[in-house]
């Protein structure tokens, strides 16, 4: 029966929330999390409760959590201030507070298929052992083991327990099915096979909606050092596919009709067109997320996304620089972390922005260390943070950060940003011949990215190549019309004098405007 209260009427069999005779847009989980707060408001409902109710037991961060319980009291017209109708008790749990009125009050039961869930959610199944030899069992389900506990430190990516995965251990299984059993879209499945001294593992990333295969990759080792062997693949599976994910999960939700999005469509769609580094495709992803926040202003996911945009068309020269901008940013980054201070994504989506926006590295610093401390695994994180090690006159640190990120994630489509950060680091070392290598290597993958531009030009003419150094000036200003010496020098923090030395004496011999 409908539960009524205030203005609002929400209907769990029509699976509908009314507010008067409007209907009000929520996503699954929020109306999930809404009508089970409502069935149990005679008490405080744990945390534990929440997620066996609402996400059947998967393991979900804070942040999610979070998230949705902000998006439910934004649907009733409440707010984390407020709480006039769902209160947070610290420690304890939620409960809905309001006065509700219903017919008949029945218990509900829990729904015994899982809905899928509207963000990107996977279950890792149990790796098949090819070995013949049952005593090898004990390390492929360690392998399928590790890698869910790793994916589940993921931001915003939902990961099906092993225990309701492994109930297909031993079993002929379609894909499509296994995704419509555990509501989930992504699967990954794999192999272990061992032939005398040799271990070979495989692992295949399969979209569970279509069948399509999205990833896959084999690993080779030495069987004296399992857990060695097992750490590696563990890392460099996630590690490939975490990005893997966002972009099929982005490409999947752009296709969406814009009047049916909500907050996380929004931000998916920004996701993607963040991809295609454009002038145009930035502004229009800071536009999707301003749509966002302005369903939840709250949403941490979306105030990074954004800083970290703001912070992106402002290394590429795609802004006026101004105060306002670089205000609004750091605000949004800061807030955030706040918000959402165990996810990962957000924490160094916020550090970029922090760094190149407020010039502040200390803090960026801190932020990108927090990053990885819950997801060491993540293969931009460690790039931007080895990024700002390099900057910081640490090259030697930054460069092994990079050099992870580019193990854990070799085709990474945005791998463009390491390769211009190691042309950095080799600028730092002196070694400018690998630096026109590296930042070759980048803007062989995105000829718009101004960073690799600036140091390609830096190194040509450390090399003696200003006729080429000249070229790439011009074709900087085409990315950049307004660029300068001293706008560069206005935006771009540079804690490292000599390294500030070094760009404005090559810059200007390349004829870059004063």
């Amino acid at each position: 029966m409908p539960y009524r209260f205030n203005d609002f009427t929400l209907d769990p069999e029509r699976r509908e929330l009314r507010r008067g005779g409007a209907l009000v847009a929520v996503e699954p989980q929020v109306f999930d999390l809404l009508e089970f707060l409502i069935g149990a408001r005679d008490r405080v409902v744990s945390r534990d409760e929440v997620l066996a109710a609402v996400w059947q037991g998967r393991i979900v961060s804070e942040a999610t959590l979070s998230s949705r319980v902000n998006a439910a009291r934004s649907a009733i017209g409440d707010n984390g201030e407020e709480q006039r109708l769902i209160r947070t008790l610290p420690r304890k749990g939620l409960r809905f507070v309001g006065e509700v009125r219903e017919d008949t009050a029945p218990d509900r039961p829990v729904a015994e298929s899982p809905r899928p869930s509207e963000g990107p959610s996977i279950a890792v199944l149990p790796f098949t052992n090819m070995s013949g030899d049952p005593e090898q069992d004990y390390f492929a389900d360690g392998i399928a083991e590790d890698i869910t506990t790793a994916l589940a430190r993921c931001s915003r990516l939902t990961v099906i327990a092993r225990n309701s995965a492994f109930t297909y251990k031993g079993k002929a299984v379609d894909i499509r099915q296994v995704g419509r059993e555990l509501g989930v879209f992504y699967v990954l499945e794999g192999s272990v096979r061992r032939g005398g001294n040799r271990l070979r593992i495989t692992g295949q990333l399969i979209d569970a909606v279509s069948g399509a295969h999205l990833w896959a990759d084999r690993f080779d080792g030495a069987a004296d050092d399992v857990f060695e062997l097992q750490d590696r693949i563990t890392e460099s599976v996630v590690g490939a596919i975490e990005p893997t994910l966002h972009v099929a999960e982005a490409d999947r939700r752009r296709s969406a009709p814009p009047e049916t999005l909500d907050a996380y469509d929004l931000l998916l769609r920004a996701y993607s067109l963040r991809y295609e580094f454009t002038p145009e495709s930035m502004a229009a992803a800071i536009d999707c997320l301003d749509q966002a926040l302005a369903l939840d202003g709250a949403y941490a996911p979306a105030l990074a996304a954004s800083a970290y945009c703001y912070a992106m068309r402002h290394v590429q020269g795609w802004l006026v620089p101004d105060d306002a901008y670089r205000e609004r940013a750091v605000a949004q980054a800061w807030r955030a972390v706040e918000l959402a201070p165990s996810d990962a994504q957000v924490l160094w989506m916020a550090a970029f922005a922090i760094w190149n926006m407020a010039d502040e590295i200390e803090p960026a610093r801190e932020l990108f260390e927090r990053s990885l401390a819950i997801n060491p695994n993540s293969a931009m994180a460690l790039t931007l943070g080895g990024w700002i090690e390099a900057m910081r006159g640490n090259q030697a640190t930054g460069r092994a950060m990079i050099e992870r990120a580019q193990r854990l994630n070799p085709r990474d489509p945005r791998g463009w940003f390491a390769a211009a950060a190691l042309a950095i680091c080799a600028v730092l070392d002196g070694n400018f011949a690998d630096a026109v290598t590296w930042a070759d290597k980048a803007l062989a993958q995105n000829r718009r990215f101004a960073v690799a531009l600036r140091v390609l030009i830096v190194a040509l003419v450390k090399t003696g190549d200003t006729e080429r150094a000249t070229q790439t000036a011009r074709e900087l200003l085409k990315v950049d019309p307004e660029f300068s010496i001293a706008t560069f020098l206005s935006r771009i923090p540079f804690p490292v004098e000599a390294m500030s030395r070094t760009y404005v004496e090559t810059l200007k011999a390349a004829g870059v405007p004063d």
